[in-house]
């Protein structure tokens, strides 16, 4: 049965993707016999390119993908290069999970709160150091540009590229480069960008092209941050869909190929990006400078860093802020009451969502956990490590969702599969199981052996090995890799808005149907507990171990 595993694995993956990309392929040239397409056509892209805004739509939706990727890669490397080692370094690293876990919706409610003309910035601002008694009539929050957009895309794709990095650095062994670099005379910071970050931008290039795929047709995040008149191509594209007209299917499904294209031109100019910074970094390297540029690399790495993560914290404690605030006029920082009233009047509206979302969450990780421990077990039976089929686990990332997803429901249809828990949780699996193997998949690899040699010599079998070693030996790795499986699933909103078709409601989908209302306390509450969700699986995972092991300080961490 473990043989069965990592194939049932690719056919989970590769499968749904294939036959989502068809059906969506299909319907964009006019072939649909359920919606009386019964040829092919292009009709479905003359009414694309007759939609007023489209190029603008796309192009913001490449370029937000290219520059909010840009901008986390480059913090999280002048992060690394600046602090490792450092108590800074320690301290950010505890926060990594934290951060991970809050939802992508949580986090952009939280930033616009604070980056809002009646937000948290101005408040404190404000009057001392602006003047401004009233909010002043400024465009932040949804700007045409996309900026707010692509703030909103770095705070919660820097904890990811962190984590990534930092499960790729043990193999480069960072410490003896560095110290052999510094022995010829370079400063600690360059002495680290020349000789590690070449080193590693390979180990982390899969999760790079997948932050850029996500941040390119990303639609929780654009609907609360993005700008709205055009609105992203992914944004506009979930609109058709939705349509009562069911004509504007066809209209979808091209705007779903189109964004597919979007995405992989931004893959395709962040390719030719890596060989011009590889020809810049060898022809750096290559001149020498032992001590140029060190101080203000190291302050921007220790800056950044720390700005990113306050506003994130800061964001989080604004949504608590709002959804106790009573009466609160501008510019007071903080209201001039405190209620609970906002919480007793969402309070009866939650249990359901509440209940979906742990329920579909659940579910969609422990199916992610037993299929990604079968084909780790696997792996240590056999002896044989699949190292080329890793990419496949990042295949549901890097594509665009709205492009396989419209054709998933497709298929479902014509398939009669009523959009239920199990369907939505179906889908949320295709997302939760790469994140769930590849948190799992280091300290499993990385366990040492001898354990196992010494269980077999004493006459245990394979299957008690597992059970009565490595898996209690493993338990904490096992539990931090549920809890990010339960904060991924927690945080998916399109999934659950389109294989549910808006029949099945969980505390994400409510959370971001609230973002066109202009209600900030209820927001606050909604955006509040779809944050506070994952940080339980999380606190489990951190206090579990030391509670069963207390007497066992070794097994309170990953190996």
């Amino acid at each position: 049965m473990l043989r069965l595993a990592p194939v049932l694995i690719v056919i989970l993956l590769v499968a749904p993707i294939l036959a989502g990309l068809a059906m969506a392929l299909l319907p964009a040239f006019g072939y649909l016999p359920a919606l009386g397409g019964e040829r092919l056509s292009l009709d479905p892209w003359r009414a694309l390119f007759a939609e007023p805004g489209l190029w603008r739509s796309a192009a913001i939706s490449l370029t937000s993908g290219l520059l909010a990727t840009a901008i986390s890669l480059a913090v999280v490397l002048l992060y690394l290069a600046a602090t490792t080692g450092s108590r800074l370094d320690r301290w950010i690293r505890r926060l990594v999970s934290p951060l991970l876990s809050i939802p992508h919706a949580a986090a952009a409610f939280g930033l616009a709160f604070l980056i809002a003309p009646s937000g948290l910035v101005a408040r404190l601002a404000s009057p001392g150091l602006t003047g401004w008694e009233r909010p002043p009539d400024l465009l932040i929050v949804q700007d045409p540009w996309g900026l707010s957009l692509i703030a909103g895309l770095v705070i919660k794709e820097i904890p990811f590229l962190l984590l990534m990095s930092l499960a790729a650095l043990p193999q480069l062994d960072p410490e003896r480069r560095v110290a052999m670099a510094r022995s010829l005379g370079y400063r600690p910071t360059l002495a680290w960008w020349k000789v590690v970050a070449p080193s590693l931008y390979p180990l982390i290039r899969l999760p790079v092209f997948a932050v850029i795929a996500y941040a390119s047709s990303v639609v929780d995040v654009a609907m609360i941050l993005g700008p709205t008149l055009p609105p992203t191509l992914a944004v506009s594209i979930l609109t058709w869909f939705s349509d009562p007209d069911l004509d504007k299917r066809f209209l979808a499904s091209a705007g779903a190929i189109l964004q597919f294209g979007v995405t992989a031109t931004a893959l395709a100019i962040w390719w030719g990006l890596e060989r011009l910074a590889g020809r810049l970094m060898g022809i750096w390297v290559a001149r020498g400078g032992r001590r140029l540029g060190e101080t203000s690399l190291h302050l921007a790495g220790k800056l950044w860093i720390l700005l990113a993560t306050v506003t994130a914290f800061v964001g989080i404690a604004g949504l608590a802020i709002h959804s106790v605030a009573g009466f609160w006029r501008f510019p007071d920082a903080l209201p001039g009451s405190f209620t609970a009233a906002n919480w007793a009047r969402v309070l009866p509206s939650l249990a359901g969502p509440v209940a979906s979302t742990a329920l579909i969450a659940l579910a969609s990780t422990l199916l992610a956990a037993g299929l990604a421990l079968a084909a780790l077990e696997n792996e240590q039976r056999s002896g044989r490590h699949p190292s080329r089929a890793l990419w496949l686990l990042y295949l549901p990332l890097i594509v665009p969702q709205i492009a396989f997803l419209f054709g998933l429901v497709v298929v479902m249809e014509q398939l009669g599969t009523p959009p239920t828990h199990a369907l939505i949780t179906f889908g949320h699996l295709l997302f939760v199981l790469p994140y769930v193997f590849l948190s799992l998949s280091e300290a499993y690899r990385r366990f040492d052996p001898r354990w196992s040699q010494l269980a077999l010599t004493l006459g245990a079998s394979r299957n008690t090995l597992f059970w009565r070693i490595r898996l209690p030996m493993l338990l904490a790795p096992v539990l931090t890799a549920l809890a990010v499986g339960l904060a991924v699933s927690i945080g998916q909103y399109l999934p659950t808005q389109l294989l549910g078709a808006g029949r099945v409601t969980t505390v994400t989908t409510e959370a971001v149907s609230l973002a066109a209302g202009g209600n900030r306390r209820v927001i606050g509450v909604w955006a509040l507990v779809q944050a506070g969700l994952p940080l339980v699986g999380f606190i489990i995972a951190i206090g579990l171990p030391k509670l069963l092991w207390s007497n066992r300080r070794g097994l309170q961490g990953a190996p």
